[in-house]
């Protein structure tokens, strides 16, 4: 954050305002706060509405704000997840201001149930920031996994590609500032390449900006997929974000989700048949289970024995 964008949030952080709305007080707290992720990125909290009492009111379809009763609350929030009930976790929804790297943007955006305004690089010039990974973070193509990482690199090889990063991220942007110039190296105007046409030459690691508002049913979807192991690191890490954020605004329902979603697995038929036979003591391969090598792998990642 520059002097100037960390002054505008103070400001912003410093106002308050009287509401009848129902108010969550450690989503009040994330209110305009910049929480850093990645070397340059952020998650920041614009807006928020409603809480895990919206949901359960609109469940109960009430007049009220769901019953007196916590405990009920959190049972019917608990049955509304475990069904797979949506509509109620519709009526609960944020607001988030992110600063990514575009190739994160560009797997974000396939969660297409949000409302989205990016910074415009037709109008207003991008900044020189661009995501170098960390050494610990440069891995080879994994074996396995066609879209997933393997071993990490190191020693020359790691150095090497992280020079390659920084150097043609420089060059890239250096072309950049040159074509948009109104003024050549040597002092001669000219008109300047149009903006829309120069960012085509940036690098899909520079940073860019956008307002991200979802509903909770949907951002939990979101969380589902990008706060697991499996997702890319890069995106994981705005999802655990999120996830931090999420848990002091609507606890309940985080609770039940992260109990359920993120803490569950959903098996096959077949997965539940091949428990079920392990459960009566047989002895069950990939040979005998029904399954592909993939199926069979992924389905002892969740049954077995960490030990």
């Amino acid at each position: 954050m520059t002097p100037e964008q960390q002054a505008e949030i103070d400001d912003q952080r410093a106002q308050s305002h009287q509401t009848r709305r129902a108010t969550v007080p450690g989503m009040e707290e994330h209110l305009y706060t910049a929480h850093p992720v990645l070397d340059h990125g952020f998650v920041r909290v614009i807006d928020y509405m409603g809480d895990d009492s919206a949901i359960c009111q609109a469940a109960r379809v009430s007049y009220g704000r769901g019953t007196k009763a916590v405990s009920n609350d959190e049972g019917l929030i608990r049955y509304l997840m475990r069904h797979w009930h949506s509509t109620p976790f519709e009526m609960c929804e944020i607001k988030l201001h992110v600063k990514l790297p575009v190739f994160v943007a560009r797997q974000w955006i396939r969660h297409r149930t949000a409302n989205v305004n990016e910074y415009s690089a037709r109008y207003s010039i991008l900044d020189r920031e661009f995501y170098i990974p960390a050494t610990d973070d440069l891995a080879a193509q994994s074996v396995v996994n066609n879209q997933g990482r393997g071993a990490a690199l190191s020693g020359e090889e790691a150095q090497r590609v992280l020079d390659h990063l920084r150097h043609d991220s420089d060059r890239a942007y250096d072309h950049y500032e040159a074509m948009i110039a109104e003024t050549a190296p040597d002092g001669t105007p000219q008109a300047g390449l149009a903006r829309e046409l120069a960012r085509m030459n940036l690098p899909a690691n520079i940073y860019t900006q956008w307002y991200w508002k979802v509903d909770l049913h949907n951002l939990f979807h979101f969380l589902r997929l990008r706060a697991d192991p499996h997702a890319q690191m890069e995106i994981r890490v705005y999802a655990e974000k999120i996830c931090e954020i999420v848990k002091d605004w609507v606890p309940l329902a985080y609770g039940a989700f992260e109990d359920y979603r993120l803490g569950g697995a959903q098996l096959s038929g077949k997965g539940i048949e091949c428990v079920r036979r392990m459960v009566a003591g047989e002895d069950v391969t990939q040979e005998t289970s029904g399954m592909s090598k993939g199926e069979w792998r992924e389905f002892m990642g969740v049954v077995r024995n960490p030990a």
